[in-house]
């Protein structure tokens, strides 16, 4: 995947979108469904850019039902209809897992596996900047075809167990995927496939390679 550069108002985070299609960013199928015990797939994309001294994404859905219980961030974050980004920054066996439900709570860790996790704190997740198109207040699974986007702008500076000044020229390692643990379908997607007998999203070594220009 490559992530350009791009420019974007301060605290605009509600732009990414027309901002990635003025560049003419396409999105990729976050699309491998791994274990056959879960086999739903809602369609979901992703495309990921920086400004230099943010990563911004834009994730898009159509899922069968939606669900949106957490309203705080560190919560449960995974048991709604979620997704997420687990990125690794530097060549130190470090990785932070970045995930966001529909309508904007956050949960971010970083460690070297599942069970060394180091939560970030509010000061750290209050950075980020979120825009969700279903709005910001939870609600019970709601059933049918349900649409929505959701923007993401997530300043080197989360990235608390390091020191980013520039992310760019280098190739950084991550996934993207998609869940909801607690939905009347359960699902499990990721953007590049991963070889276990069980869902397991915090599998560095089956991270994609992502070019920052």
């Amino acid at each position: 995947m490559i992530c350009p550069r791009l420019t974007l108002p301060e605290n605009h985070v509600a732009q990414t979108g027309r901002a990635m299609d003025q560049a003419g960013l396409p999105f990729e199928a976050v699309a491998h469904a791994g274990w056959p015990q879960f086999p739903y797939r809602p369609s979901v994309g992703v495309r990921l850019a920086h400004t230099g001294h943010s990563l911004l994404l834009h994730y898009k859905v159509e899922e069968d039902c939606v669900l949106a219980c957490n309203y705080r961030d560190n919560g449960d974050i995974w048991t709604d209809s979620c997704v997420e980004f687990f990125v690794s920054v530097a060549n130190d066996g470090l990785y932070y897992n970045i995930e966001c439900n529909c309508i904007g709570a956050l949960l971010v860790g970083c460690g070297s596996d599942r069970h060394d996790r180091q939560r970030a704190e509010g000061q750290i997740t209050s950075q980020i900047g979120r825009w969700s198109s279903l709005g910001r207040d939870p609600f019970p699974e709601r059933q049918g075809t349900v649409s929505w986007e959701l923007m993401l702008d997530i300043p080197y500076s989360v990235f608390f167990r390091h020191r980013i000044e520039t992310l760019s020229g280098q190739t950084i390692r991550a996934n993207f995927y998609k869940c909801g643990d607690h939905l009347s379908r359960p699902h499990y997607l990721s953007w590049r496939p991963i070889d276990t007998p069980r869902p397991d999203f915090h599998r560095p070594g089956f991270f994609g390679d992502i070019v920052v220009e």
